[in-house]
């Protein structure tokens, strides 16, 4: 599986965005606030928050004060769980065209999409948010302390 940039980038922009705005606590963000800040159009953004919902990554809640937040801690939620949630289940890749690709660039394909695979496994969202602290970017709303025994 190496990534389709558009679906799965956007899938971890949006989960950040959650987690920079909203975090796990009270406050929710909402769809076309979202979408506003991603410079992308709000149905565009709606199966991929709806993906990101079943997939227990965001917690949605409904009505006039309703919006998104993340359901499970940052460091809980990994990059792979965030780009399988809006990886089409049926996306197999094409079976090689000759002998060449057969044995030598499909495997090649098959490594650096198992690399990907371990990279996306090993960062959490709250990495991306260390990033984003380390890049100067200053979150509007503090979060609860989260503590874990």
């Amino acid at each position: 599986m190496l990534l389709r940039r558009d679906r799965a980038m956007l899938a971890i922009d949006i989960a950040l965005d959650v987690a920079f705005h909203a975090g796990r606590g009270a406050d929710l963000t909402g769809a076309a606030e979202i979408a506003e800040r991603l410079g992308a159009q709000r149905r565009g953004i709606e199966p991929v928050l709806q993906a990101l919902s079943r997939a227990d990554i965001l917690e949605s809640i409904r009505g006039p004060r309703g919006g998104y937040r993340l359901a499970r801690a940052p460091r809980a939620i990994t990059l792979a769980e965030v780009v399988a949630a809006v990886a089409a289940e049926d996306e197999d890749p094409p079976l090689p065209a000759g002998r060449l690709a057969a044995a030598v660039t499909a495997p090649l394909w098959g490594e650096l999409a198992a690399s990907v695979q371990e990279r996306l496994a090993a960062l959490t969202v709250s990495d991306l948010l260390r990033r984003a602290a380390a890049a100067g970017l200053v979150r509007p709303r503090t979060e609860p302390l989260d503590f874990a025994i």
